[in-house]
């Protein structure tokens, strides 16, 4: 898989794990993805994939990456195949070694927003939503500054790490599709003044 541009890993930062979830959801294969609550000071309303910091406790990202799953979401660890480990992902805005761990949904559980202050949607998205061009787009910055790609599915914009991310894992898995990279918005004013917090 291709790393997306600026996020190459880099030594010293604090280390995080994410959780890619494959599954066979009622429209087709789809993926888990989390919207944090609008009051975080960091990230606040962005979509992400359950995730978080690796705690000295746990051992190591996949345990990190299916805890946090099963803080944000409810996700059963026991129900997911992890499929594989990522190379590790810079977040030069938040100093973070992030890895991503993919896995399969063999046992769906019922998803629910685990801690309201913290998380306050979770969704299973269909590949096939991802996929389709209408729902592609570039973002920049009012300033003029491209953002990169964008997602706009379920009611929310996914854009940022997650959709860089997204963007990758599509291409690797051969699900991706012409899509019309000449089709630039700039960042909603909501979403701009929410990420600004951070």
């Amino acid at each position: 898989m291709q790393v997306p541009d600026g996020m190459r890993p880099a030594a010293g930062s604090r280390r995080a794990a994410v959780l890619i979830l494959f599954g066979e959801g009622p429209h087709g294969p789809d993926v888990l993805l989390t919207e944090r609550a609008a009051t975080l000071t960091k990230h606040a309303g962005q979509p992400a994939f359950p995730g978080g910091r690796i705690d000295p406790e746990d051992d190591g990202p996949v345990a990190a990456a299916l805890r946090e799953a099963q803080e944000e979401a409810g996700v059963v660890p026991s129900g997911v195949d992890v499929l594989a480990t990522l190379p590790e992902l810079y977040l030069s805005h938040s100093d973070h070694r992030v890895t991503p761990v993919a896995g399969w949904w063999r046992a769906p559980s019922e998803v629910a927003p685990g801690h309201p202050g913290e998380v306050a949607t979770v969704a299973r998205v269909p590949i096939a939503e991802l996929t389709d061009p209408a729902n592609r787009l570039t973002v920049r910055h009012p300033s003029g500054l491209r953002l990169g790609p964008a997602f706009r599915v379920g009611g929310m914009l996914v854009w940022g790490f997650t959709a860089g991310l997204l963007t990758a894992v599509l291409a690797a898995g051969g699900w991706d599709r012409p899509w019309d990279t000449g089709h630039v918005e700039d960042l909603p004013p909501d979403v701009l003044s929410l990420s600004a917090r951070g």
